[in-house]
């Protein structure tokens, strides 16, 4: 997937296309991750699929649950738990993707392959 060193770095296009295919696992993983979340406070915090839709949101972008949780039962809370330690990964993960296209370029620049001194 990505060039050796000892190979010529890709062209700027090939470059592009890379991060929109990261872009797209990211992507992908958001909307998977938003879905399982949706049906998860719909099934176990038995919120209606828009509210939960809401939730599942403001827990994947870091802000946390809306609303009062009180309400619900404790399958629901531990949804909720599960499902913000899950975000914090996710956040992690789609971050990671974005970047190392990025990385990589830049340690392709940057590269040194011992044959200018010590």
């Amino acid at each position: 997937m990505y060039e050796h060193r000892s190979q010529a770095p890709i062209s700027a296009r090939q470059f592009v296309l890379r991060l929109l295919r990261h872009a797209g696992y990211g992507a992908a993983l958001i909307l998977a991750s938003l879905a399982a979340g949706t049906f998860g406070f719909v099934g176990l915090a038995a919120e209606t699929p828009i509210d939960a839709l809401l939730n599942a949101a403001m827990l994947l972008g870091g802000m946390g649950p809306v609303g009062d949780l009180t309400h619900v039962g404790t399958a629901g809370k531990l949804f909720a738990a599960a499902f913000a330690l899950y975000s914090g990964l996710v956040f992690l993960i789609v971050a990671g993707l974005l970047v190392t296209p990025v990385f990589h370029r830049v340690l392709h620049r940057f590269h040194w392959d011992g044959a200018h001194g010590a």
